[in-house]
């Protein structure tokens, strides 16, 4: 029987995913880390355990009614957790927030700034006081009722959706238009339509030219197609699209960034004519306070912000009342100053979302957190280092720490080695990923790790202590130069890059300092145009003067951190076209030709095979009176997918269902002599993922794993001619040793003859490279310079970057 008032978290008979029935006790008002390889089982147990069963705890105490309007975690595989406070947890958010979503959305600063301009601002004489609301370009009181809050407007003529008018439309002259089926259905309609468009696009009367690609109509029309020979096509209903609508229609709503890029060359972007870019109505726009309107202070960065209310406040400031200024105005100095600390003052207001790195977005959030004066809680935190310069991973300790001082317990699951040296307690779980993994290895003050010989992050953390370290070897010499000149692009002001082929190329800096700009926009967005078949001119003029250098890359791979797929149906056997494979060995057995079974019966996503009562899910809401809706296996197929039928037909004495529970080492052998399933559970168990299941969904991956996922399915493909592979922090979420395996796999692919350049801020990853690009040298305006640009060895000795000492530190390391 344990106190009431024990000073641990005590956890009994954990069994949530891999965990064997894992004992620990970890003490309270503590900063933990919890340790280990990716799969470890080291969120299992600090997210799927303590933070579910705290979560659990609370709801139970909320009214049942309530409880339907709150998103609920299930109940852990947990024997008993004593000693539990109420938690609070800020996990990773990898999906792209929205073009709406700012600065001051994300902290809420900017309901605290609307609050001090409708109760404390300086109204024209006469005006009637607004609301909150009013000052909001995400309202309908608020927004600019012309751009409708966006603060821009697109518009496009005829010279840019006909670039060449001697052409006729069946030619091609609209070139706004799309390609394929789609542009010959259009050309076809406006045939039907009884328009000419075999003439030059110069010859008809202007009026017919105006309404061909202006016009809002959208006329149906029957068409009947050329008829091809050896084709029977009949009339069709066709409907009819302007130039300009369909520019418009893909520009706002595709979810395709080639299709978005294209739209955008036959735009202009201008700021709005009636609110000049505040997004706010003219009512709003009239009301100052300290001699500025809303949009003017949303503009600042945070840290001039913070400088003009000082001195509002202090010079009394705003004509709703002294007092009410002076609250609101401390509130929000009091919010900017936690930012800031965190080293975001350059950051504004209305800075959006989209265009923020994803460590900036961790910190903001983080920001949010500190300033809830919560204390007595345990908050639960995923790799909060993520995406952090080594620099800025100063000012996050800094952070919680102060969260533990304000009598919090800090649980955090992170694979940066200076965080876990300034941990209080240390929980390391393995020796290694899935069934391998699961069990508490060291609980306790961290030097107790060292005493742990099968602990795959000890030789990390004492690096002194038998650490294998990487062969050091001389940079491979470039074979070539892609260099952008004059780069505009967000805060990356006329620069110029090279980026050397055939190597290996690390770019670096702090938060914000514009790397993920240069190298997953502006390098992307021109070697995407020229994959495409854009002119190289074309693309440049958008994000630079001049590029030379690209006719030496003939494929562009870019590999992120998106999901593989938004839905449980996309999982890892899917994406990797693996599935393909296993349902064509299915079909090939005897029993599935007996039946006349095909590949399509072994689909879980379509009719036939797949249990209908589920439709292929392997599980089923349950509607319950006064409470929210649960998920509950399937009651006729049990979680399996497929209808008894399908699973009559077995491989090898495995049905589908079983295969798609098997783990990609536990398939490896399962597939081992068929050379179409080898090859994908080869390249998988490269980049580390023997662990995960082959039917994994695509919601249970992190971020890091979706980009190993997709590294995987380009390895295994056949490469023919120079590949540049461009990745985004690769490294993110996964412990050292997982880092090693992957590095293994990148800088073969440079040794194959391929160019692979990364956005890293682990400098062991840079360190290695062959060149280094160095950003800063702060973030936002006061960065996005080149500031250091050679081989680790060269940037190491370079003055004024912040990358400076900590790779001269991992140089060391190396012996190098």
């Amino acid at each position: 029987m344990h106190s009431p008032h024990d000073s641990y978290v005590r956890v009994r008979g954990a069994r949530e995913h891999n965990l064997k029935d894992v004992r620990v006790d970890i003490p309270r008002d503590t900063l933990t880390v919890f340790t280990g390889v990716s799969g470890s089982g080291k969120s299992s147990l600090a997210f799927g355990t303590i933070y579910a069963e705290a979560q659990r705890r609370y709801f139970e105490s909320v009214a049942p009614y309530a409880r339907r309007l709150i998103h609920q975690v299930g109940a852990p595989a947990v024997g008993e957790i004593t000693g539990l406070p109420p938690a609070v947890s800020l996990e990773q958010r990898r999906s792209a927030p929205g073009t709406r979503s700012s600065v001051g959305t994300v902290t809420t600063l900017s309901n605290s700034l609307r609050m001090l301009f409708s109760r404390a601002g300086d109204y024209p004489p006469g005006a009637e006081r607004l609301d909150s609301d009013s000052f909001s370009p995400n309202t309908a009181v608020g927004a600019c009722p012309e751009c409708h809050g966006l603060g821009r407007i697109h518009r496009t003529d005829e010279e840019l959706l006909v670039p060449d008018p001697s052409l006729s439309i069946r030619e091609g002259a609209i070139a706004a238009w799309p390609g394929a089926w789609q542009g010959k259905n259009l050309r076809d309609v406006l045939d039907a339509l009884g328009y000419d468009v075999d003439r030059p696009w110069r010859q008809p009367d202007p009026k017919d030219r105006e309404w061909i690609l202006f016009t809002d109509e959208q006329p149906v029309v029957t068409v009947h197609p050329v008829r091809d020979a050896g084709r029977i096509q009949r009339p069709y209903q066709g409907t009819y699209m302007s130039a300009r609508r369909y520019v418009l229609h893909t520009f706002a709503d595709t979810k395709s960034r080639s299709l978005r890029a294209k739209a955008e060359r036959f735009l202009t972007s201008a700021p709005c004519p009636v609110c000049g870019g505040s997004r706010l109505r003219a009512e709003a726009m009239a009301v100052t306070f300290a001699e500025r309107t809303i949009a003017e202070l949303a503009g600042l960065p945070l840290s001039d912000l913070a400088e003009v209310l000082s001195g509002a406040k202090a010079d009394g400031a705003g004509a709703g009342g002294e007092e009410t200024a002076r609250v609101l105005t401390a509130d929000l100095l009091a919010r900017i100053g936690t930012v800031t600390e965190l080293g975001l003052g350059y950051l504004s207001l209305d800075r959006t979302a989209p265009t923020l790195s994803s460590g900036e977005l961790q910190r903001l959030r983080l920001a949010t957190q500190l300033r809830s004066g919560l204390f007595g809680v345990v908050y639960v935190l995923d790799e909060p280092s993520a995406g952090l310069h080594p620099a800025d991973t100063e000012a996050l300790l800094g952070v919680l720490g102060r969260l533990k001082e304000a009598g919090n317990s800090v649980f955090v699951v992170e694979h940066q080695m200076d965080v876990v040296r300034r941990a209080d307690w240390l929980v390391d779980v393995g020796p290694l990923a899935g069934e391998h993994g699961g069990r508490v290895l060291h609980s306790g003050p961290p030097e107790g790790l060292a005493q742990v010989p099968e602990s795959a992050t000890r030789r990390f953390l004492f690096p002194g202590d038998g650490r294998d370290t990487a062969p050091v070897r001389e940079p491979r010499t470039p074979s070539g130069w892609i260099r952008l000149t004059g780069v505009e692009r967000h805060n990356v002001r006329g620069v110029d890059a090279a980026f050397p082929l055939g190597v290996f190329t690390a770019v670096t800096g702090v938060s914000g300092s514009g790397k993920s700009t240069l190298v997953g926009q502006v390098l992307a967005g021109v070697l995407a145009d020229r994959q495409a078949g854009e002119e190289a001119t074309g693309a440049s003029e958008r994000f630079c003067a001049s590029v030379t250098g690209l006719e030496a890359v003939d494929r562009l791979v870019q590999v992120d951190q998106k999901p593989i797929g938004r839905t449980p149906r996309s999982n890892l056997a899917t994406y990797t076209g693996l599935f393909d494979a296993v349902r064509k060995l299915f079909a090939r057995t005897e029993k599935a030709r007996e039946r006349g079974y095909g590949a399509g019966r072994f689909s879980f996503n379509v009719s036939g095979g797949r249990c209908e009562t589920c439709q292929g899910e392997g599980f089923v809401s349950v509607e319950l009176l006064f409470l929210p809706s649960t998920y509950a296996p399937c009651p006729d197929c049990h979680g399996a997918r497929y209808n008894p039928e399908t699973l009559d037909v077995t491989l090898d004495g495995l049905t589908i269902a079983q295969v798609l529970d098997l783990t990609v080492e536990s398939a490896a052998s399962f597939f081992a002599g068929t050379p179409a399933a080898e090859r994908a559970l080869r390249t998988l168990l490269d980049v580390g993922l023997g662990y995960l299941r082959l039917g994994q969904p695509a919601t249970e991956l992190s971020g890091g794993e979706a980009q190993r996922i997709k590294l995987a399915a380009e390895l295994q493909r056949t490469r023919r001619g120079h590949t540049l592979y461009l990745l985004d922090e690769p490294t993110t979420g996964l412990h050292p040793a997982d880092v090693e395996v992957l590095m293994r796999q990148l800088h073969a692919l440079v040794d194959g003859g391929s160019t692979v350049v990364v956005v890293e801020h682990d400098m062991a990853v840079v360190a290695g490279a062959d060149h280094v690009i160095d950003l800063g040298p702060e973030g936002g305006d006061r960065g996005g310079r080149i500031v250091a640009s050679g081989t680790p060895a060269e940037v190491a000795r370079t003055a004024g970057s912040r990358t400076t000492p900590y790779l001269a530190k991992a140089l060391s390391a190396r012996g190098s």
